[in-house]
């Protein structure tokens, strides 16, 4: 049975953006199980299966709804023990937590506020009015002034990457040879900025650059597919 995800969209729903959603979509690839990824703007979310959450994703399994990216990439390895595995053992689960603190810190608080503007700008007029109302809110202040200085701040986020940077220089993946869903947490924030902004966070020639790349081409270049913002 082919499994629902559902995906956060813009006012072009072949362009899923949400880093959390592209963590699923990629761990569900990586288990090699058959996805339908159904179309979902920011309004329309209270409204799926019947009200069942507040957040995607969201996949249905047959009976099963999981929502939450590390939950479902949880659920995934418990469900399926038979495919390739998201965490290799409960060390990898715990360093898969640590993975998921660190990328919501280091980037998706510079991602976040550099790029609002854009993810307004790809947005559909109601999810336009409704992600205004509800980041003004959050932040305190216009979404015109969250972007301002992103380029003078951009030296300062590529500094912060230098642990990945250096893992990555002596080894292809976070997960070590092969991906793990630590990957996929990394690379969802990455996806996300490709996906939604035309200003480009990764520089040609850097060991991050060069491991997002890979990422690109896992799983048959599913993530690749959907083409980088221009």
């Amino acid at each position: 049975m082919t499994i629902l995800l559902y995906d956060l969209v813009g006012a072009d729903a072949a362009r899923p953006f949400s880093p959390h959603c592209w963590k699923a979509a990629m761990a569900l690839a990586h288990k090699g199980l058959a996805f339908e990824r159904v179309a979902t703007p920011f309004t329309e979310v209270p409204k799926i299966e019947d009200g069942a959450t507040k957040i995607v994703p969201l996949i249905r399994d047959g009976e099963r709804l999981v929502a939450d990216s590390f939950e479902i990439a949880l659920y995934l390895d418990e469900a399926y023990p038979d495919r390739p595995t998201l965490f290799g053992g409960d060390g990898g689960k715990a360093m898969a937590r640590f993975v998921e603190r660190w990328s919501q810190v280091t980037l998706h608080g510079y991602i976040g506020g550099a790029l609002l503007m854009d993810i307004h700008d790809r947005l559909g007029e109601a999810d336009q009015a409704y992600f205004r109302q509800s980041r003004e809110g959050r932040f305190g202040k216009p979404l015109e002034e969250m972007p301002e200085g992103r380029e003078e701040k951009l030296a300062g986020f590529h500094a912060r990457l230098e642990p990945l940077r250096n893992m990555l220089s002596v080894q292809p993946f976070i997960g070590g040879e092969r991906p793990l869903f630590c990957d996929y947490i990394v690379f969802g924030a990455f996806q996300w900025a490709r996906v939604i902004s035309p200003f480009r966070i990764l520089a040609d020639g850097d060991p991050v650059t060069d491991w997002f790349e890979r990422c690109l081409s896992l799983h048959e270049g599913m993530a690749r597919q959907v083409p980088a913002a221009a």
